[in-house]
């Protein structure tokens, strides 16, 4: 459930990065500031049961790599250069979450 969190967060990240772009009104930015918001509560929700670490690199890293993805689906130029390291990118969060155990219990607690 906690990497849910993390996924939503990083895809909220997603919509406000891309958003910023084109904010050009009092209610665009106020939107942009609520999803800011309700991103970084999800991911300090996960951390509950996530290392911070591991949350936060994968957090940025979904980020990363759907607002470029959204860059170009709105134009933005590329190169196969860019999409090789993209690809890296998305391994290595592919691999932080794939060798991160959730703890079972809360921080500060006994495990």
């Amino acid at each position: 459930m906690n990497w849910v969190l993390v996924f939503i967060a990083g895809l909220l990240e997603v919509v406000w990065a891309s958003s910023l772009k084109h904010a050009d009104s009092l209610l665009d930015w106020i939107i942009i500031f609520i999803l800011i918001a309700v991103s970084f509560i999800l991911l300090i929700r996960s951390y509950q049961k996530i290392p911070m670490a591991a949350a936060y690199t994968v957090f940025v890293g979904i980020g990363t790599v759907g607002t470029y993805l959204t860059g170009i689906v709105l134009g933005e130029s590329f190169s196969a250069a860019q999409m090789f390291f993209l690809a890296l990118l998305l391994a290595g969060i592919l691999g932080m979450k794939l060798f991160t155990k959730e703890s079972k219990s809360q921080p500060g607690g006994e495990k």
